[in-house]
């Protein structure tokens, strides 16, 4: 999330009100949050922009609590992205 998308979510959520909604700023691979501090992980078209998979689903396992669970809609393959590909994100995203 940039700067302005976390004034933008904060904002909404203030006019709302909600009082259980906490926006932190951070990357999925490296979740600014304790271990099993999630009930509930939900990603939508994110995971599939990290290069690194492996990592992330084991950041997601980190944060989830041990009953928790995890909702996502991405693009999944079970092919390795080439080494070539890496860095060059728009090979292999949209």
């Amino acid at each position: 999330m940039t700067e302005e998308m976390l004034s933008r979510a904060r904002a909404a959520a203030a006019e709302m009100p909600l009082h259980n909604v906490e926006f932190r700023q951070g990357v999925i691979e490296d979740l600014p949050v304790e271990d099993e501090w999630a009930d509930v992980v939900i990603s939508n078209g994110a995971i599939n922009l990290c290069a690194d998979k492996r990592r992330v689903f084991a950041e997601i396992n980190r944060v989830l609590k041990p009953s928790g669970r995890l909702q996502f809609a991405d693009i999944a393959s079970g092919k390795a992205v080439p080494e070539a590909a890496l860095h060059q994100i728009d090979l292999w995203t949209d």
